[in-house]
């Protein structure tokens, strides 16, 4: 299984901030916005990651991280998406990287506090393999992303940004795909906002009844707006002080 990474778009909605860098690059804690993805692709098992950039900083990824050796990456590929014509376009552009392979998908900006690794793990050995697998949260703003409807443990439908939500599962953005998701990319038309959603490809593996998903353990953030920017500042920040809070107090019993 390969990874990809989507770090495009212009971030307008953390402008001023992004318009002296790309908005995947700004500080969580004690790291770039970025790294926290490829971590989780990495602490999955997966050591081969397309990052897909764009805008006007794009050479600043690669002077960043290089060829991932730091991740301990096989490869760090990198592409670029002129415009912004959404996820769904962002990822089409990973075809000849995944070369027919499963791919597991994060967006640039959604931090964890656990890890994916038993979705990767069922998504690998289980027939989902030949589908997807999308993993949900629940949250009390589900407006804000694409959310499932799931009855009698499948899920009927997604919706993206609703204004009446149907539930409380929100749509995290991390997905795990066969190869058919690039055929299905190119049945897409712009949605209202002029982008190819992600949502509809969703739906197409809802239609053909091979879509399932696993609920998110621990905390999940996006990190696109100053409030989740700020929540995920946090997030980290506590998660780290807990840990290594542990960590002193385990020492302290051994001595």
């Amino acid at each position: 299984m390969k990874g990809v990474v989507l770090a495009g778009g212009t971030g307008s909605r953390l402008s001023p901030l992004t318009k002296v860098t790309n908005k995947h690059l700004l500080p969580i804690c004690d790291k770039p916005m970025v790294y926290y993805p490829i971590q989780t692709l990495v602490n999955a098992g997966i050591e081969e990651i397309l990052l897909v950039t764009g805008g006007n900083n794009a050479g600043d990824f690669l002077r960043l991280l290089g060829n991932g050796r730091d991740f301990g990456l096989k490869h760090l590929n990198y592409t670029y998406q002129e415009g912004n014509g959404g996820i769904a376009e962002a990822l089409g552009l990973a075809e000849y990287f995944a070369a027919g392979q499963p791919i597991c998908v994060i967006l640039g900006d959604n931090i964890i506090e656990n890890n994916i690794c038993h979705a990767v793990q069922n998504f690998r050995k289980e027939k989902e393999k030949d589908g997807a697998k999308i993993l949900l949260k629940e949250v009390d703003d589900a407006g804000r992303f694409g959310v499932a409807e799931v009855r009698d443990n499948r899920v009927l439908n997604i919706e993206e940004k609703p204004n009446s939500p149907k539930s409380n599962y929100a749509v995290t953005g991390i997905y795990l795909y066969d190869s058919t998701v690039f055929q299905k990319i190119k049945r897409l038309s712009p949605s209202g906002r002029g982008e190819l959603e992600i949502t509809d490809v969703n739906n197409f593996y809802i239609e053909e009844g091979k879509l399932t998903y696993e609920m998110l353990h621990g905390w999940w953030t996006d990190a696109g707006t100053f409030e989740s920017l700020l929540r995920a500042n946090n997030l980290v920040a506590q998660t780290g002080a807990n840990k290594m809070n542990g960590a002193l107090v385990r020492q302290e019993i051994a001595r």
